[in-house]
């Protein structure tokens, strides 16, 4: 649910912020208040396109921001699949406007514009007097029809999307394998080439490491010996002075001491310590020097094996597992090769069977939809009957669209005859805007339950309707009101009466300068806002009454 908005720098705006409540909200004022300019800064907000001039004259920058409550756990899931994880039930999408650019935020880190709008499209629906016009193309028919059937197509679907991938996955293959006799030997000789070349280097995993270690080793051995020499020297080898017979001398210097006392006796103990461990670390030394005794012979043979190997690894791959690996699947294509036919009938096979399995699911898709499509198209007629569209016929006819997609084969199209005596045509030959936008809330009205977006927007639904059909709009706007929220722009005091949570946009001028404020609605200030719509400047205390009648018949409806 969308629990506030916040709007700053933007076109008439100065500074604004809204709580918008559960249910249905409605949003009236005065024309050219900035009802627009507000659903404009959501659209902002939601990845829409920006351009300098929308912001406040003078202003070097502006922001709008979003802060939904997350409670759906099917919503938190999509949310949680794009990286994006509610922080206390709320996530914030913004959107900071500055010269030719915009920075979009979803809980205050950046991300990309396709991120912002993913995000968008799980959490809000807006739905405008021009996003009705989805319905005129029919390529959006066949989702509304499936989102109606989702509890018994959905797996349909997800078998379709795994069996049509499999098959496009056969037929790109058979197209890159495909080969003419000379290509085939072009081929098979280079593979043969190539897998002589590995086996005859017979290389090992982890040989290239041990190499590399030893070949470092070889290459610093003079440097290292010359080290170990001095330091034998210093520990045992030096005959004028070296550690061990200074030691030696120690020992026996100290040893009638030791005979003395304790204490004498303990450092006598540390001093033959002291030797022991010296001897040991000379012996050690000796064993540790003797393994950077290499021959010429020896380091030749190891830098001609490096080589060999790093040339095979620059044509084959980056490690000797790599190498291996590649000769394998080399094996594997020369055995193809050699019975190219064979192996061409293999794999027209699997194609044959991939595309019994994908005509096969799509023939289930079709069925369901068939199934779907009358039952789906009663309850939008009967919807649409509530908004006093009388006499009207509608058919959802499900058809063969002529190839496979991982959709299945299926395409679907609406009919509609709003006059008897018509006959059935394709709905964007026959529906008006105004009549579209009934449609659409219609369709709402029977995905309410199956649609996981939790707000829904709708920008002048009103347009072209008034008297009995705005009560029914009203009455179908506070019904879905009742599953979700919904944010709803009019003019019409039918649909404003109907509202759970009322707020007046008004235009106020300031420092000779106009603003648009937006203020929320207390009951009374409602029923005087329901007068302003019905009587216009002059309200008086029979227009009032009128107001109050219908706000209390807004609510008896509910």
């Amino acid at each position: 649910m969308l629990q506030n908005l916040h709007v700053k720098n933007l076109a008439l705006i100065d500074e604004t912020e809204v709580d918008f409540g559960p249910g249905l909200n409605i949003l009236t004022g005065e024309t050219g208040a900035g009802k627009s300019i507000l659903l404009g800064s959501v659209g902002l907000a939601l990845g829409g396109r920006y351009s300098a001039d929308m912001l406040r004259n003078g202003a070097g920058s502006g922001l709008v921001e979003l802060t939904f409550s997350v409670d759906e756990e099917r919503v938190r899931e999509k949310l949680e699949a794009l990286d994006i994880f509610p922080e206390d039930g709320m996530v914030t999408l913004s959107r900071k406007l500055m010269e030719g650019r915009s920075i979009s935020r979803v809980n205050g880190e950046n991300v990309s514009m396709s991120t912002l709008r993913d995000a968008a499209g799980i959490l809000i629906d807006i739905h405008g007097q021009h996003d009705s016009q989805t319905l005129l193309n029919r390529k959006n028919h066949l989702a509304l029809l499936d989102l109606s059937a989702r509890g018994e197509l959905a797996p349909l679907k997800e078998k379709m999307r795994t069996a049509y991938r499999e098959y496009q996955d056969i037929c790109r293959k058979e197209e890159e394998v495909s080969l003419d006799e000379e290509g085939r030997r072009r081929e098979l000789s280079l593979a043969e080439f190539e897998v002589n070349e590995i086996e005859e280097a017979a290389p090992v995993p982890g040989e290239d490491e041990e190499l590399e270690l030893l070949y470092r080793r070889m290459t610093e051995s003079r440097r290292i010996r010359d080290a170990i020499a001095e330091t034998y020297r210093y520990t045992c080898e030096d005959v004028s002075a070296n550690a061990s017979d200074c030691l030696s001398r120690a020992i026996r210097a100290f040893q009638e001491a030791a005979e003395f006392d304790d204490s004498a006796a303990e450092l006598y103990s540390q001093l033959l310590d002291a030797d022991s461990l010296l001897n040991d670390f000379n012996r050690e030394l000796s064993e540790y020097a003797k393994s950077f005794e290499f021959s010429e012979d020896e380091f030749r043979e190891t830098e001609e094996r490096l080589n060999l190997l790093n040339h095979l690894k620059a044509k084959y791959g980056k490690n000797v597992n790599d190498i291996l690996a590649y000769c394998e699947e080399k094996k594997k294509r020369i055995e193809q090769l050699n019975d190219y036919d064979a192996f061409i009938r293999d794999l027209e096979k699997k194609k044959e069977n991939a595309l019994k399995k994908v005509e096969e699911i799509s023939g289930k898709l079709r069925k369901v939809r068939e199934k779907h499509a009358s039952a789906f198209a009663e309850e939008i007629r009967r919807q649409m009957t509530e908004l006093n569209f009388l006499d009207t016929r509608l058919e959802i006819r499900v058809s063969d669209s002529g190839h496979y997609s991982a959709n299945g084969r299926d395409e679907a199209e609406f009919y509609l005859a709003v006059n008897p005596g018509e006959p059935l045509k394709p709905l964007s030959n026959i529906a008006s805007g105004g009549e579209l936008s009934r449609i659409m809330l219609a369709i709402k009205a029977v995905l309410a339950d199956e649609e996981d977006t939790p707000t829904l927007i709708f920008d002048e639904i009103d347009a072209g309707i008034s008297g009995i059909t705005a009560d029914k709009v009203g009455e179908k706007l506070g019904l879905i009101g009742k599953s979700r929220q919904v944010i709803c722009i009019t003019h019409l005091p039918q649909i404003a009466a109907v509202a759970d949570v009322h707020f007046v946009i008004r235009k106020e001028a300031a420092e000779g300068k106009a603003r648009t404020v937006i203020e929320r609605l207390d009951e009374e200030s409602s029923v005087r806002e329901l007068a302003r719509i019905l009587g216009g400047s002059k309200i008086t205390d029979t227009i009032l009454e009128s107001a109050r009648e219908m706000k209390e018949l807004g609510k008896s409806d509910r």
